[in-house]
This record gives structure tokens, sequence and C-alpha cells, in this order.
């Protein structure tokens, strides 16, 4: 599976790494799976970005799954909702007011 340009197995391994990110069911395990892939996917597109060559199709698919990988982050903040401390502070925001 080399590229002759890649040099660490996260360079190489981005596409895997996104899938893991993508199939993760546990909740905890999640953040850190997205991160890791967004974090191989950002030096891989450096690699591309130094390398001489048409590298256009992976670096289109390099930018897709960093907006996928965004919108998965996304997506899960939105779910979990405002965090509990977040919303006591809000709420006792209110009730000093009244």
């Amino acid at each position: 599976m080399s590229t002759g340009i890649c040099k660490s197995p996260d360079r190489r391994n981005w596409r895997e790494l996104y899938q893991g990110a993508l199939s993760e069911i546990g909740k905890s395990e999640l953040p850190e799976r997205i991160a890791e892939a967004e974090t191989a996917v950002v030096l891989r597109a450096r690699e591309l970005f130094q390398a001489a060559g048409d590298n256009g199709e992976e670096t289109e698919a390099l930018e897709d799954v960093m907006y996928a990988l965004h919108a998965l982050a996304s997506n899960r903040q939105v779910r979990q909702g405002p965090a509990p401390e977040s919303q006591n502070r809000r709420a006792g925001a209110h009730y000093e007011r009244n």
C-alpha cells in the first residue's frame, strides 16, 4: 500500500482511520477516533501539498473526508446537548434576575 510519499502509518492509513471513526459506535471513543482521523488527514494533505505530481483526486478526497469528520463531530455535539453544568448556570442566572 506504499505510495512512495507516505512516511508514517498514520499518514498512510488515513482512510482506515476515517472508516474507523464512521463505524465507531462507542460514544466515549468517538471523539478520539475523529481526532485521530483528522490528524492523519491533515498530515497527508501536507505531504501532498509538498509533493510534486498530480494528487488532485486524493486531495479532493481528503477535503471531503475532513468535511464529513467535522459534520460527524458536530452531529455528535448536537445530539448530546449542552453539558449539565452550563444548563445549571443558565437556570441560576434566570432565577437570579427574577
